[in-house]
């Protein structure tokens, strides 16, 4: 089985232990991993913002890089989802480039997803010894359907204890550019969840997307509030960054 590993741009720039992680758990289960050394991003920012001509073509490029493969997988439900998503509609003109959009996207999956329902991951590598809290980020909830993966995989691991905060299925107040178009909404969103995460007062807060893990971690050290912010991929991995 040949798993493509789609790291993300913001993986890749802003927090590789990430990726590093995810190919651990990849690994572990059996998979040979592929990683396109030319990959970049999968177009969701010029979606968002409307541009369709800059969005078509890093999508196009990521068809050919990951076309091969038997899987593409990403640590983030944002990039998944704009795969599975929303690149039939960009092609929708284009039979062509449409019938290898639907290809790649019926093979693409979010991680916890694949470990769990793929390669159907008994152990997992990593421990963690803590109380953590699970934030479900909006894209890997709604588009790619995650909500009891991550939790099933948490709960593989002796160390943990999960402690669901009030209203997690609830956005973080990121949302892509949303967070830079609407930034005083965005920031009363963000105190909304943080305020769930220090009411429940768990070790850590756990999801499976950087750009929220971002939004969050960046509030709640503004607020004062030193909870940790992991993705699930690095806690799963045993990666935990160490902290400064």
């Amino acid at each position: 089985m040949r798993v493509g590993l789609f790291v993300t741009c913001l993986v890749d720039l802003m927090r590789p232990s990430i990726g590093f992680a995810a190919l651990d758990l990849l690994e572990a289960a059996g998979a040979e991993v592929y990683v396109p050394p030319t990959q970049t991003c999968c177009g969701q920012p010029c979606y968002n913002s409307g541009d369709r001509t800059d969005t078509t073509s890093l999508a196009k490029k990521v068809i050919e890089e990951f076309e091969s493969c038997d899987y593409l997988v990403a640590p983030s439900g944002s990039c998944s989802g704009m795969i599975r998503a929303h690149y039939a509609e960009l092609f929708a003109d284009d039979p062509t480039w449409s019938a290898r959009a639907g290809e790649l996207a019926a093979k693409t999956y979010e991680l916890t997803d694949f470990l769990v329902n793929v390669l159907k991951l008994e152990r997992v590598p990593g421990t963690f010894e803590g109380t953590v809290t699970y934030h479900d980020s909006c894209a890997g909830l709604r588009e790619m359907g995650v909500k009891a993966q991550p939790r099933e995989l948490l709960a593989k691991m002796s160390g943990v204890e999960l402690s669901e905060m009030a209203d997690c299925e609830m956005c973080c107040g990121f949302g892509g550019t949303f967070s830079v178009k609407l930034g005083e909404i965005s920031t009363r969103i963000a105190d909304n969840k943080c305020q769930h995460i220090v009411t429940n007062g768990a070790e850590a807060v756990v999801l499976g997307d950087l750009g929220c893990m971002l939004n969050i971690e960046g509030r709640l050290r503004r607020r004062g509030d030193a909870t940790r912010v992991l993705h699930i991929a690095e806690v799963l991995a045993g990666r935990e960054p160490n902290p400064d």
